[in-house]
Formats: C-alpha cells, sequence, structure tokens
C-alpha cells in the first residue's frame, strides 16, 4: 500500500480532509449529499465517498434515509468532553472574576441548539445562585444564550429558534422571535446581555460573549436581582467582558501553538 501523503501543514492528507468534511457537514447544519460536500470542499467525487464511508464506519457520520449524510452519535461523547475540558480551563479566569465581583461565574457553550454550562465557580454569598454543570436550556432564556444568539447571524438565528421554540421559563421570558431580535440587536450594540428574570425568578445575569471562541460561548455573572441592581451591573459588566476576552485572547493562542 502506498505511503499517505502529507497534507498542507505536515499531517496527513486523509485526515485532514476528513475533518474539513466534518466542518463542512457542521457549516450546512448537520446535513448533506455527496454532491454538496463535493463542491463545498473541492474535492473529486471517489474522494469524497471514500472518506465518508470511513466515517460512517466509525459513526462519526451516519447516512439518513433520504442518502444524505449527517454528523454522527460518536461525536457528541467527544464534544462534550471538549466542552468539559474548555470549562477546567476556564474556572481559574472565573474565580479571578468571582473575587472581583463577589458573585457567582458561569461558563456555558452552545451545543445542538442548547446552552450547557460547562463551568461555574459559585459566590460566597450564603445566598447565591447555583447552576450545576452540564445543565442544558434553551438560549432564548437565558442570558448566556441571549449573549451567543447576538453574534450568531439572524437567519440562523432564526432557523434555531424555529427548531427549538420559544418556551416561557418565566412570565418575562421571550417567546416572540421579533422581540427577540430587536433583543439581540441591542445586546450587540451594548456588548453584554442582560437576563431580567427569564431564566428564574428574582435573578439577575450579566453575560458576554467568548469572542474567536471555536463554538458559541459567553461569560457570564449572576445573582440575586436584589444584589444586582442597575449599579452594580454598571460595574459587573465590564469585568465579564474582561474575563471574556482574556478567554478568548488565551483560546487564539493555543490555537496559533498548535
Amino acid at each position: 500500500m502506498p505511503a499517505e501523503k502529507n497534507g498542507r501543514d505536515g499531517g496527513v492528507q486523509s485526515l485532514q480532509r476528513a475533518f474539513e468534511l466534518l466542518e463542512h457537514l457542521a457549516d450546512t447544519g448537520g446535513e448533506a449529499s455527496l454532491s454538496e460536500l463535493a463542491t463545498l470542499s473541492g474535492l473529486p467525487m471517489p474522494t469524497i465517498h471514500r472518506l465518508i464511508r470511513t466515517l460512517v464506519d466509525l459513526g462519526y457520520v451516519r447516512q439518513n434515509t433520504n442518502r444524505r449524510y449527517a454528523l454522527g452519535a460518536r461525536l457528541i461523547r467527544l464534544g462534550e468532553n471538549a466542552s468539559m475540558q474548555f470549562g477546567a480551563w476556564a474556572r481559574p479566569l472565573l474565580a479571578e472574576l468571582v473575587e472581583e465581583v463577589g458573585e457567582t461565574a458561569n461558563l456555558a457553550v452552545l451545543e445542538r441548539d442548547e446552552v450547557v454550562y460547562v463551568a461555574q465557580v459559585p459566590s460566597k454569598h450564603s445566598m447565591r445562585m447555583f447552576t450545576e454543570v452540564g445543565r442544558r436550556l434553551l438560549p432564548h432564556g437565558t442570558g448566556v444564550g441571549k449573549a451567543m444568539l447576538a453574534h450568531l447571524p439572524a437567519a440562523e438565528v432564526r432557523e434555531l429558534l424555529g427548531r427549538t421554540g420559544m418556551p416561557a421559563y418565566t412570565e418575562h421570558t421571550f417567546t416572540d422571535p421579533d422581540a427577540l431580535a430587536v433583543e439581540l440587536s441591542r445586546i450587540a450594540s451594548q456588548g453584554y446581555a442582560l437576563d431580567e428574570a427569564e431564566q428564574e425568578l428574582g435573578v439577575r445575569c450579566v453575560a458576554v460573549a467568548v469572542p474567536g471562541a471555536p463554538v458559541p460561548a459567553a461569560v457570564s455573572v449572576s445573582g440575586p436581582s436584589g444584589r444586582l441592581t442597575a449599579e452594580a451591573v454598571a460595574h459587573i459588566a465590564p469585568a465579564v467582558r474582561r474575563v471574556a476576552d482574556a478567554l478568548g485572547t488565551s483560546l487564539s493562542r493555543a490555537a496559533l501553538s498548535v
């Protein structure tokens, strides 16, 4: 058997191409035909077919009954573990944020249309917010979710909301896509999102998206509305932004060092 050619950066070419196909599948919303993948990748159809069959055999891609290909279930375990490692990496920065503002700090990512909390450092207050790491919520009803949605294309947000719906967590939750679109535009302009008792009554949250993250991610600070007053938010929002920016910078440096 002939040796595998090296890729652009000295890697194995077929491995590089296989990962590119997975990324193309993700870019199309998770499903595509072989011809669509050929157009996106520029690879010849025999190469596409060989790589896809290998990925199907390994469980990283599945073939649907309509003969289109979709991301496979085996990727879920990899994604979830990567998210948890991301959370462990971010904990020191979250701890610094808690020390500065005195309230609970969180890190969440957007995974399969849901917000997943991957790290938390609690405040020292006896009355504090606690969100279990691994908890999943729909993004329209959370500060971190809205912060992430505000940085996605409007059409992509509409498609996501169409898949998930917009159920109310409280009477303050956004349940209308047009109203949420206005809110997301405001969030993008001011640089942070507020959860005004939209996920849990009596709780306010300040959230900022992590710039340059490989997946949508956001840092937040949450606490009782009585402590997170408008005056407190004015102090907390810049601190959350600094931590989100620092985390984004760390991710960029790590990517460059690979």
